[in-house]
């Protein structure tokens, strides 16, 4: 079958000059992508930086000064509030007024002094499981470092035995900064998001505005159509990847290391899945509205299952096997690869391939099906 590429080309026009003919969609493609870029880039962050800190001290002696000391010297910890009861340090972490509660009982130091374990209470809100771990991480660490000072005042005489001396090297983020993490993911799923949405409208318009049967009678091919349909998308999806890069490489100074033609690849190979997927939802859906929702259907899990936010390794093992259908997962682990580790396709191959059969298979079966709509 010969393709006619002014054909072609003429559809290609035409889908431009709609699409950017309706200021609502010059918005939502050249500012969309900006905005949720940075709102993304500032917003999705583990980092802990600033933990409040209300603390109860019913002892008042030198010890519980110097573990107040500890955790007023620690950059992360800040002491806000000092209340007179226990009822007042539980009110606090309820209303959210602090982030953890220490509580310090009247007999810390003398516990100490007899060469006893204190305890030290330590109240942190579980509502949000994630951050309340890290805290309290945090936490054990400043009591650790307490506890050497206190020991090394008590046994003051240098002791000589072996030791194990750890030393660790993060590779690939140095500073284990949540946003060098994030915003490479979160380009791959920009991308996905404005590609499905689009794409999945495209059919849509011509059935509703009744260009449909004009389009059917022409001479265009099937696969004419379908080439014309999706190429404006593919170059609009490459040129929002390479706004988007670009933003994350100079504004939020996420390290490019790897190939940038070997992400461009990538990107060609990731847009096979998700303008499949596009066409699909336009072949079933008979209004806008209903493309729209059945788009979100199938972004939502792509999101959840592509271990953006949450390890695969930590979830169901039937869950583990169906993330192997979710193209983002593939994209995430390259686009990651190729910002942070600077690997090649040596490393990557077996993500490429599953995206490369994935794509085609998902993007062979919209094609067939949108011919047989045509027939």
């Amino acid at each position: 079958m010969k393709i006619s590429w002014l054909r072609v080309r003429e559809l290609v026009r035409k889908e431009f000059i709609q699409l950017f003919r309706d200021p609502k969609n010059r918005r939502l493609l050249i500012i969309s992508p900006l905005v949720q870029i940075l709102v993304f880039g500032y917003v999705m962050s583990t980092d802990v930086r600033d933990v409040t800190v209300a603390l109860l001290d019913q002892s008042q002696t030198r010890e519980s000064r110097m573990l107040r000391d500890a955790f007023s010297g620690n950059k992360i910890f800040r002491i806000i509030y000092n209340p007179g009861n226990s009822r007042d340090l539980e009110e606090l972490l309820l209303r959210r007024k602090v982030d953890l509660a220490v509580k310090i009982a009247p007999d810390f130091s003398e516990k100490i002094r007899k060469g006893e374990t204190a305890d030290i209470q330590i109240l942190a809100d579980g509502s949000m499981s994630n951050m309340a771990s890290v805290r309290i991480a945090y936490t054990m660490l400043v009591l650790d470092r307490l506890n050497q000072q206190l020991l090394r005042e008590v046994h003051p005489l240098k002791l000589d035995y072996a030791q194990i001396d750890g030393r660790v090297r993060t590779w690939y983020n140095v500073n284990l900064d949540s946003r060098d993490f994030y915003v490479p993911g979160i380009v791959a799923v920009l991308i996905m998001i404005l590609s499905l949405l689009f794409t999945s409208m495209a059919i849509i318009k011509e059935k509703e505005v009744g260009t449909m049967e004009q389009l059917i009678v022409t001479p265009m091919k099937p696969a004419e159509l379908i080439l014309g349909k999706t190429i404006p998308y593919t170059i609009i999806s490459i040129a929002q990847m390479v706004v988007v890069a670009i933003l994350a490489v100079f504004w939020f100074d996420v390290p490019m290391m790897g190939s940038v033609l070997l992400l461009f690849l990538a990107i060609c190979i990731f847009l096979l899945s998700t303008l499949g997927i596009g066409l699909f939802i336009s072949t079933i859906s008979a209004t806008q509205q209903q493309a729209m929702m059945t788009t979100f259907f199938f972004i939502v899990p792509f999101f959840m299952l592509s271990g953006f936010v949450f390890p695969i390794a930590n979830m169901p093992e039937f869950v583990q096997w169906l993330t192997y259908l979710d193209p983002l997962r593939y994209m995430i682990v390259i686009i990651r690869g190729i910002f942070l580790k600077g690997v090649d396709l040596h490393e990557l191959w077996p993500q490429f391939f599953g995206l490369a059969v994935l794509g085609l298979v998902v993007f062979t079966g919209a094609v067939r099906r949108f011919r047989k709509r045509l027939d």
